[in-house]
């Protein structure tokens, strides 16, 4: 589907608009509820005080969590960020919107901006241009959306939001946010204005600020609280910035409260890749970010609806990134287009008939920004308590079919694919009906 075709009348009614009659009976009587994103950037999923870490303090998301559904069993569908994120936006995976990398190829090695090269970004600012958004969606209901923080689409119109901060132009250093990268770490102004500005309108925010992802510069009075706690003094600066995330969330979720606007709010928690902090460096370690293991593609992901979302805490059922464009259209009394693969998280019989969730790994700099799986490393499929993770043909032979207990061993230290041939090859068809293209590029029969 082209852009004009997309944003055609006729499309705008059937893809954008359709209600069930069923859902318009449910929804019109009151006005659709406020939808905020919460998005974390490079943040471990135990790295919480309610996810049971002993040292960081996460006062405000903790709150958040006893008044949220929460799934402890949370996955993103890739573990780098731009990939992710367009998931979200998006609700699709990266092999249906094509967007599967950070950054476009490196022609010849070069890492500058060459013509060659900035065409290639602007092919996946195309992308999500032709892509059914859910500021798009939620635009047919009336909604006002606002950008902040990490995007890495270009002008955030090109998301389809009303407004934003990122301009998105590379001459001006625009790549992942540019001026958006302020939100949460010098300011929350564009916040406060844009919340005030549409008065009693209905709006989508998404607040994804640059925290507590590199540089890890907290203020130093979150860094001396925490400099005693640990010996590595890289692991106390994590620390503090996974604090200064939860300070700003704290202050978006206040605001809601003094306007009278918490109770007809959807609020939705997530983070778009995982972080296990070095205690030598300030990078990650491996098996971490930008890798197919938990460290990598775990996360908590919750729901706060006060009235309307009973809080518990789920830690037995799967949950996925591409689940929340579903349950923000089904709260708003939109229907998801078919290509959605997520379910309402608000719906118990369908987080309940669930029985697997999936993903994928990709390379930071693409092959072809055109082609998912000249890129792709590894397919990924979490059933149950087991996870099986596939090697891609790309890789040459070096990758490994890996099987892992994931629920008694979350750092996924003892392989039992050798041991279990039978559930591997029951687990690599289940990803093989699921992306058979993709599962044709594994080095598996």
């Amino acid at each position: 589907m082209n852009r004009r075709e997309f944003l055609g009348a006729a499309s705008a009614a059937t893809v954008l608009g359709s209600l069930t009659a069923s859902a318009a009976r449910a929804r019109t009587a009151e006005r659709p509820p406020n939808i905020v994103m919460l998005i974390s950037d490079d943040q471990g999923w135990g790295d919480y005080g309610f996810m049971g870490h002993p040292t960081i303090r996460t006062p405000h998301i903790d709150r958040l969590a006893a008044e949220s559904l929460v799934f402890t069993r949370g996955y993103v569908t890739a573990p780098l960020c731009c990939p992710s994120l367009a998931s979200m936006i998006t609700g699709l995976h990266p092999h249906q919107h094509k967007i599967t990398c950070n950054d476009p190829p490196r022609p010849g090695g070069d890492p500058k901006w060459t013509d060659e090269r900035l065409a290639m970004r602007f092919a996946m600012h195309d992308y999500i241009e032709q892509s059914p958004t859910l500021p798009r969606f939620l635009a047919e209901k009336g909604y006002r959306s606002l950008q902040t923080g990490k995007w890495w689409m270009g002008h955030h119109r090109r998301g389809g939001f009303t407004d934003g901060m990122t301009h998105g132009d590379p001459a001006k250093g625009g790549r992942h946010g540019d001026a958006g990268l302020a939100i949460g770490r010098t300011t929350m102004q564009p916040l406060w204005d844009f919340i005030d500005e549409a008065a009693d309108e209905p709006f989508f925010i998404w607040y994804a600020p640059m925290l507590p992802h590199l540089p890890h510069n907290p203020p130093e009075r979150l860094f001396d609280y925490y400099k005693d706690k640990t010996p590595s003094e890289f692991v106390a600066r994590y620390w503090a910035m996974c604090e200064w995330w939860d300070e700003g969330c704290g202050q978006l979720l206040d605001y809601l409260d003094e306007k009278g606007l918490a109770e007809n709010t959807l609020v939705l928690y997530i983070c778009d890749n995982g972080w296990i902090q070095r205690e030598d460096s300030q990078l990650m370690k491996p098996r971490s970010k930008a890798t197919r293991y938990e460290g990598g593609v775990r996360t908590p992901i919750m729901a706060r609806w006060p009235g309307k979302v009973k809080p518990r805490r789920d830690g037995t059922h799967l949950a996925s990134s591409v689940d929340l464009a579903p349950t923000i259209l089904a709260a708003c009394g939109l229907e998801p287009t078919d290509d959605m693969q997520g379910i309402d998280l608000l719906d118990r019989r369908a987080v309940r008939k669930r029985n697997a969730v999936f993903g994928a790994e990709y390379g930071h700099d693409a092959v072809d920004v055109h082609d998912p799986l000249k890129n792709l490393r590894y397919l990924w499929v979490v059933e149950g308590h087991w996870k099986l993770i596939l090697p891609s043909r790309s890789l040459g032979g070096e990758g490994k079919t890996e099987l892992y207990n994931v629920m008694e061993d979350p750092t996924e230290t003892k392989d039992h694919a050798d041991a279990n041939p039978r559930t591997v090859k029951r687990m690599t068809r289940n990803i093989q009906a699921w992306w058979p293209e993709g599962a044709a590029a594994l080095a598996v029969e």
